[in-house]
Formats: structure tokens, sequence, C-alpha cells
């Protein structure tokens, strides 16, 4: 698979303008052959923005923006992840990432699980015990957004399920460069899996974003990483990277999984 990321700059309460540049950048991913686009949390609309302009601007999973990002992969022929402010039928709004495949179909929706600090917690609600694992490509992919990816467990349990591949948009923010640049690949390495991690730049208020984003390798290695402007980086995937990688380090196999409570099995 050749997989690309968008790095951006933060575009708040711009849905019009960021589905534009969705469109602009999914055009460009797959004119240079990548088969899936991974932008930023939040990326619809911006992610500090604040509750009430969350519950203004959030949508369904199947709402008018959903149907203009399916559009724009079925034009482009171009799988694509996003976040966006979700609202459920009961009215409850969760920070979520939606996964399009190249076809216009909805793959997956994964909803926040690990809010950060007060500002995730005054916009948004936890999301349920739901880690979905899902089929592109031949691949089996996961998805988490952000803070969720410094909590080991979320990983694992990606690939426990199966996922060799975990895409996570973020808003990852100074001073946690150490996320990037140590975090991540952790991550990658003890579940021998890709890993990526698509981050904004620049600032939105107060705010201001790490940047460095990346692909990392199922050995922990970096194969593309960004510095702090906006960009689009891509890299080629292997399938044996993650079987080589699973074989020299069996810590999926080997984990005594009775000796850490209840831990999923693969569903597909």
């Amino acid at each position: 698979m050749r997989i690309a990321l968008f790095q951006a700059l933060p575009g708040p309460l711009d849905v019009p303008g960021n589905l534009q540049r969705l469109r602009d950048q999914a055009q460009l991913a797959a004119g240079q052959g990548a088969s899936l686009l991974v932008c930023p949390e939040m990326f619809l609309t911006g992610y500090n923005i604040g509750s009430a302009q969350v519950q203004q601007l959030a949508e369904a999973c199947d709402g008018p923006s959903a149907q203009h990002i399916m559009q724009t992969a079925r034009t482009c022929g171009i799988a694509i992840a996003y976040g966006y402010p979700e609202r459920d039928p009961n009215g409850a709004v969760f920070n979520s990432v939606q996964l399009i495949a190249a076809d216009g179909r909805r793959l997956c929706n994964y909803r926040k699980t690990h809010l950060f600090g007060e500002l995730d917690r005054t916009m948004f609600e936890q999301g349920p015990d739901h880690f979905p694992v899902v089929e592109l490509d031949g691949w089996k992919v996961g998805l988490l957004i952000c803070y969720d990816i410094e909590f080991p467990e979320n990983a694992r349990r990606l690939a426990l399920a199966g996922a060799e591949l975990i895409l996570v948009p973020t808003a990852n923010m100074q001073p946690y460069d150490f996320v990037c640049q140590v975090t991540v690949r952790a991550r990658a390495q003890e579940n021998q899996c890709y890993l990526v991690y698509a981050n904004y730049c620049g600032a939105e208020d107060a705010i201001a974003y790490c940047g460095q984003s990346s692909i990392v390798g199922p050995d922990g290695g970096v194969l593309r990483m960004a510095g702090h402007e906006e960009c689009l980086l891509l890299a080629e995937l292997e399938q044996q990277a993650v079987v080589q990688g699973r074989r020299a380090f069996p810590y999926l196999t080997d984990l005594r999984q009775a000796l850490h409570g209840r831990m999923p099995q693969q569903d597909h």
C-alpha cells in the first residue's frame, strides 16, 4: 500500500474550505499513486473551536460532509480517513474519525475514548468500548485519535485483534513533542505494525501544534517524518514487514493475556 499523510494548518470553523482542501490533497495524493489519505483530528471543523461551535457544527456519520467526502473518494479513487465532530441520534457529540473506501463506502467510524484535559471534556462525550478493525485493500486497519495512542493498551488491543496498520489523526500540541518523536515509534515497534500519525502544524488560538507527523514501520523505524510546515508525506507499506516483525518480536503470541484481564479476540 502507498499511503499519504496530510500535515495541515488548522482551518477553524471553515467546513467548506476544509472539504475543498481535502479534495485537493486527495487529488494530489492519488496522482502520486497513494491508495489512502490520512488527515488530522477534527480536520473538518478545526479542533480548538469551543463547545458552542462543536455543538453547531457536529454532524451525523452519514451527514452532508460525509456524503461530500464519499464523493471525493469515488472521484479521486482514494480511501480517506478524516477527523470530525460526530452527533449521534441521541444528540451526544463525539470526537470521531471516519474511514471511507475508495469506492465511497463508509468502512469504519471510531469515537475517541480517552479525552485530553478540559479542552476535550468540555466539547465531547467519551467514546464507547468499540475499537473496530476493518479490511482495506487486503490490510487490517485500526483507528485511534491523538491522546488514545499514549495509552499502550489501546494499540495493543487493536494489534491483538489483527491490526497491521493503525491510523492516528491527532492534534498534538507543544510541549508534547516527545509523543511525536518517541511514543508513536514505541507503539509501532511493540505491536509490530505500521502507524500513521497525522498532526496539525501552526497555531489555533492559544494552541501551538507540534507538527512532526510521521509514518512509522513495524520495527519502529521512521519511514517519513514532517517538520513544522504544512506538507503531504507519502510512503510505501509492505505487509511482509509486519510478518517479519512479529516473527522476530513475538510479543503478541508470547503475551500472557490471562494476566491482564479481558483481552479482545479477533473479530472482523
